[in-house]
């Protein structure tokens, strides 16, 4: 019963800590590195040809088709029958680029003229119809 240092018995505990781990695992992870970076650096110069973007300019004008309340449809404003619409929408389906229909129709308009407009523009070749709507009317 020896009242003695700490150090005396085999069983003591040591604060430090073992560093030798640690330096092996970063050097093991510097040659690693060391390895690796000129692999990822290393490029082929190629001399690539230059190419000019011309933005296309050519913008068609937009179809305006108007149906009033009582069904009659108007074409920029100018009314027509639907053989009429029919055969202008085929014209414009034909124009390279291809023209927007820009649709109007009143609330109190029926549906179904609507919907006959829609099929004459699909029939007729015309890819695609804009709704145009007024947000300030409730």
């Amino acid at each position: 019963m020896a009242m003695g240092s700490l150090s005396d018995s085999d069983d003591d505990f040591n604060p430090e800590i073992n560093t030798t781990p640690l330096v092996d695992v970063m050097l093991v992870l510097l040659i690693i590195f060391i390895i690796t970076i000129p692999v990822i650096n290393h490029s082929v110069k190629i001399d690539l040809p230059r190419a000019t973007n011309q933005p296309n300019l050519a913008k068609p004008e937009n179809i305006n088709l108007s149906i009033d309340a009582q069904g009659k449809v108007y074409w920029n404003n100018e009314a027509v029958d639907l053989p009429q619409m029919q055969s202008r929408i085929a014209e414009a389906a034909k124009k390279n680029p291809q023209p927007e229909l820009h649709l109007r129709a009143e609330r109190t308009t029926q549906y179904e003229k609507v919907a006959q407009v829609m099929a004459a523009a699909q029939s007729g070749g015309l890819g695609k119809i804009g709704f145009i709507t007024d947000p300030t009317t409730h």
